[in-house]
């Protein structure tokens, strides 16, 4: 079978582009998989480094407002069907798929208007622009959310499928996950992060939050500031007078032990970006999300709301966030053991643990044969 994958602008695109890839090969080595995204995007360092062939375009997404931007990006769009064109007549794919970000529009549309099948995977709650519009000519739609399928016009092409998550979530014990961090496993634990790049309001609340848990010794917490902000966090705790190098915190720039995170964690505090919450579905964490203000189209709210309609999370804004308010929300979990046990039930209850395998299936009976 031969694929080609596309999405890009985020990695919230590009990492269940390539988790669909693994998952392909995984199930069949000989599949020819071919990876098309924007030529100077993320996605053209972060495809290769995963050992995927990558074909770059021409691409640019659209201004939010009309102007001789707009212009100019259209052309170039224009461009990119050209380029596309030339792509699939050169690899001859029998299956596109797009996961979103505006490299998808020319490539999932010019591959369906030659009548080759199609397939969109949606990560969020609220469906992007890109993959509202490419549903109505795919074949098929593949969503994350229970929620979105109600947000497309096209509910006979739609697959409730999830996102599909590391292998590891789920999968390794408390005890192990705690002495990763050199932590006790029998003590309630917060993990905390802001993502990658971190999150100043979020770091500047925890600061606050951490002043209160110097009286609790019994709480542990790892802490994930972000690489950019990790210095000005570290100052902060200092003008606190706030000693953070003790044996129940761990306060890094970066984690990249998740797995082993989440298996030893309690209460998740962070962002609302869908890989994340699906992580979190997985493993059965209860979780207090501030969801990224300024995500595209809001997104990260309404993944946020999908978990607290049924009680897996609690929410704060990013406008009301302070350290007052986020020591007052998580006191009230910390106080409340069996209120965290119904919302680690309550996430699980969302989980899609099979769901690479249910879109490999999909991918399978798709393509052409």
């Amino acid at each position: 079978m031969r694929v080609i994958l596309t999405g890009g602008g985020t990695g919230g695109h590009i990492y269940p582009a390539l988790a669909i890839a693994k998952g392909l090969l995984a199930r069949d080595p000989e599949t020819k998989i071919l990876y098309v995204g924007i030529k100077d995007g993320m996605e053209a360092r972060l495809v290769p480094e995963a050992g995927i062939k990558f074909a770059g375009i021409s691409g640019k997404g659209l201004p939010r407002r009309l102007s001789l931007d707009t212009i100019k990006v259209i052309g170039t769009s224009f461009k990119a069907l050209w380029e596309t064109k030339k792509i699939l007549h050169q690899f001859h794919p029998d299956l596109v798929i797009g996961t979103g970000g505006y490299v998808s529009g020319p490539v999932v549309l010019t591959a369906a208007l030659f009548n080759i099948p199609t397939l969109l995977h949606e990560q969020n709650a609220l469906p992007g622009i890109t993959n509202r519009v490419l549903a109505r000519v795919v074949r098929r739609v593949m969503v994350t959310f229970p929620e979105s399928m109600e947000r497309f016009g096209v509910k006979k092409k739609l697959d409730l499928v999830g996102l599909p998550v590391r292998p590891e979530i789920g999968h390794v014990s408390r005890e192990a996950g705690a002495a990763k961090f050199k932590l006790r496993p029998d003590r309630l634990t917060l993990l905390v992060t802001g993502g990658s790049r971190g999150a100043r309001m979020l770091n500047q609340a925890m600061i606050e939050v951490l002043s209160q848990l110097a009286q609790h010794s019994d709480i542990q917490v790892i802490w994930a500031t972000g690489k950019t902000t990790y210095t000005e966090t570290v100052e902060g705790l200092k003008k606190r007078g706030i000693f953070w190098d003790r044996p129940q915190w761990r306060v890094l720039e970066y984690l990249k032990d998740m797995p082993e995170a989440l298996a030893c964690t309690d209460i998740f505090v962070g962002r609302a970006g869908a890989t994340s919450l699906a992580e979190l579905m997985v493993a059965g964490i209860p979780s207090l999300l501030i969801p990224y203000p300024f995500a595209a189209e809001n997104h990260q709210e309404y993944n946020a709301q999908a978990l607290a309609q049924v009680g897996a999370s609690k929410i704060i804004l990013d406008s009301e966030l302070d350290g007052q308010r986020l020591w007052k929300e998580l006191e009230g979990l910390i106080t409340q053991p069996s209120l965290l046990t119904e919302m680690g039930a309550a996430a699980k209850t969302l989980a899609q643990p099979h769901a690479l395998d249910k879109i490999v299936d999909l991918c399978k009976s798709t393509a052409w044969h």
